[in-house]
């Protein structure tokens, strides 16, 4: 069995879950809902594996790995090993997106990620642009340049950026910043000419192709959006589409395939993530 040193109750499995949501960590819990041992429980952390509660032996490589692969994305499932099936929840710390620029796309994207549960920041270089009445569902509003409030945002693997401003004051200090971090998420505005510049300039700076291509630029689908309140739409959407890891981008209708993942999968690949 993988077990805590402090046994397996019910008591210290729900204190795991409730450290997990406490320290904005991200985590899963694994339990087996068919076959034998049903009812055991255990729960993971992303970094630092099983933290509470017990699965059998030859399951428990299996299900961290599978756990570890479903938590990248937030995905919960049903997995099939052999005779047993282990239902994989993943418990997420809220996401946070930081948005670069507080133009007129950002109010609307302001307000819908605040909707969709992101934490939001929003950071300017402009007073008068940056204002909580011009944004009330953001979480923090930041007057400052991108260097000096390096201190005041943390850029971790929950986080979302989206560069609104393209004027080198903003990129220059921030394109580093954000691809020497471990974010979600990286999406910057701009033609698809000002994305290639970019792209050229990165690479003076030593930055490979790989890194690079974390960026998304041109930012967000291609729905056809106009207005700023369409253009966070499409940006959001991209947003959601790297958060889960799946989608397309394009209609259902007609789609052959199975638009939700199948709650139970074989686990002879692993994870359908």
């Amino acid at each position: 069995m993988r077990r805590d040193n402090s046994g397996s109750d019910r008591a210290v499995v729900i204190e795991a879950i409730t450290g997990l949501v406490a320290d904005e960590r991200l985590g899963a819990v694994a339990t087996i809902v068919g076959g034998p041992g049903l009812g055991g429980k255990a729960v993971l952390d992303f970094e630092n594996g099983y933290i509470a509660g017990e699965l059998p032996d030859d399951l428990a490589d299996d299900v961290a790995a599978d756990a570890k692969a479903l938590m990248e994305h937030e995905q919960n499932r049903t997995l099939a090993y052999g005779d047993t099936e282990v239902f994989i929840e993943t418990v997420a710390p809220l996401p946070h997106l930081v948005v670069f620029g507080a133009v007129h796309v950002a109010q609307p994207l302001s307000t819908m990620a605040h909707q969709l549960g992101f934490h939001v920041t929003i950071s300017d270089a402009r007073p008068a642009f940056t204002t909580n009445e011009r944004f009330p569902d953001a979480d923090r509003v930041l007057v400052g340049w991108p260097d000096e409030l390096k201190d005041e945002i943390q850029l971790d693997r929950r986080t979302y950026v989206v560069l609104l401003s393209h004027d080198a004051r903003f990129e220059d200090p921030v394109l580093p910043w954000v691809l020497d971090s471990p974010v979600k998420y990286i999406g910057a505005m701009g033609s698809r000419r000002t994305s290639a510049k970019r792209v050229e300039k990165l690479k003076g700076l030593g930055y490979s192709d790989e890194q690079i291509g974390r960026i998304h630029g041109p930012v967000g689908l291609d729905i056809g959006a106009e207005q700023p309140a369409e253009t966070a739409i499409s940006i959001l959407a991209e947003m959601i589409q790297v958060r889960y890891g799946s989608g397309t981008g394009e209609s259902l209708r007609g789609m052959a395939r199975r638009i939700h993942a199948q709650r139970t999968d074989d686990k002879g690949d692993g994870a359908d993530t």
